[in-house]
């Protein structure tokens, strides 16, 4: 499970290394070529919401084996894409498609014991993570000697080895609900009006990954301008953040422990940290390396919290709780994908890390103003 998680996620974020070299293939603009990982992030929120909840009602093995196919397709077609408004189209599938690893996240919660729930979805996030950040590592070096077709031809034959193995090796689970698919839909909005712990958590993640994705879309353009660095180098930031990510890993088990405010507190401020070291790092390499290591450990290990406050609420309806928090969470991706690729335009690295440095402080004045009421004790007279 760990490893299919890792290896799908990776797909999501494959192109981001590669804006500079598909601008250049297509003669377009790099703000046009940002829109293939805009397109990537909003199809992936598009296939959370009409296909995650199916995992609540049908088999969740034999979906999976299902949208495995829709996959290769899609990184199939991204590969021969002939003009960028193609590659823009099949980069949507690839994110509508590779929606897999929110199907695995709450199997795991729904597998492991209560006392032990946090430890396995870090277990899990860990894979997920590390795969997103290795895979602009992997890409930047294929795109860089092989060309960027070559990295979703090669993804695409990654992803039948995993079809295969999820179809032979992963154990099936019984769906719990028994009504109808719109019935299913609806319930979504009666679990966002019921849950403030779900909406609080899906704000703060949302907020939190439109930081992470401004940084990860814009930094190779700071490296193409200010070092004169390929797409290679780009994606060697994915190992520096993969200690990030192994750090992070750790939080599960201290969500099993600590009280979640407080640790979500804490993780937040260090995305704030790692903004304004960036703002001080546009000619730094070693500042930038800094960062990478403190913004991702907040960023994901405040995801992992989140994540261990949501599904203890509806055991019953963790693919649909899971939906509504990852759906919100990769619009915030992309909103903060968007931003960050049109103030690159005007405002370059300064524009990026002021807006990073605005949206951390505003998640942490949301989550402040949300601290827990203390619960009253009578008082006996």
């Amino acid at each position: 499970m760990t490893i299919a998680t890792g290896l799908v996620v990776a797909n999501l974020y494959y192109n981001q290394p590669l804006l500079e070299d598909i601008a250049r293939t297509y003669h377009t603009s790099r703000a046009k070529a940002g829109q293939v990982s805009v397109l990537t992030q909003i199809g992936y929120a598009t296939g959370l919401f009409f296909l995650a909840p199916l995992a609540d009602m049908v088999k969740r093995k034999r979906l999976m084996v299902i949208v495995f196919a829709f996959i290769i397709i899609s990184l199939l077609l991204t590969a021969m894409a002939p003009t960028i408004n193609i590659l823009i189209f099949a980069s949507f599938l690839i994110g509508a498609t590779s929606m897999i690893p929110q199907i695995l996240v709450p199997m795991a919660a729904h597998l492991a014991k209560p006392n032990e729930r946090g430890k396995k979805i870090g277990v899990i996030m860990s894979g997920l993570l590390i795969g997103i950040l290795l895979s602009r590592t992997f890409s930047g070096y294929i795109g860089e000697y092989f060309g960027w077709r070559a990295v979703f031809y090669t993804a695409a034959g990654i992803m039948l080895l995993m079809w295969l193995m999820v179809g032979l090796f992963l154990p099936e689970v019984e769906p719990d609900y028994k009504g109808t698919y719109k019935q299913l839909m609806a319930s979504l909005a009666h679990l966002v009006k019921h849950e403030p712990k779900l909406r609080l958590a899906a704000l703060r993640g949302a907020l939190c990954f439109a930081c992470f994705s401004a940084f990860w879309t814009t930094i190779v353009f700071l490296l193409k301008q200010n070092f004169n660095m390929g797409s290679s180098v780009a994606g060697e930031f994915g190992l520096v953040g993969a200690f990030g990510a192994i750090a992070a890993g750790l939080m599960g088990r201290l969500s099993d422990k600590m009280d979640a405010y407080k640790l979500s507190g804490f993780t937040l401020l260090l995305i704030l940290i790692s903004f304004i070291v960036f703002i001080f790092s546009a000619h730094s390499i070693a500042g930038l390396i800094i960062g990478v290591i403190i913004m991702d450990m907040g960023v994901q290990a405040t995801h992992i919290s989140n994540q261990s406050i949501i599904f203890t609420l509806k055991p019953e309806a963790r693919n649909r709780i899971n939906t509504i928090y990852m759906v919100t969470y990769f619009i915030g991706g992309s909103v903060g994908t968007f931003f960050a690729t049109q103030l690159w335009k005007n405002y370059q690295w300064n524009g990026v890390c002021i807006t990073g440095i605005t949206i951390s402080v505003i998640t942490l004045v949301i989550h402040f103003l949300n601290h827990p009421k203390p619960v009253n004790k009578a008082v006996s007279v």
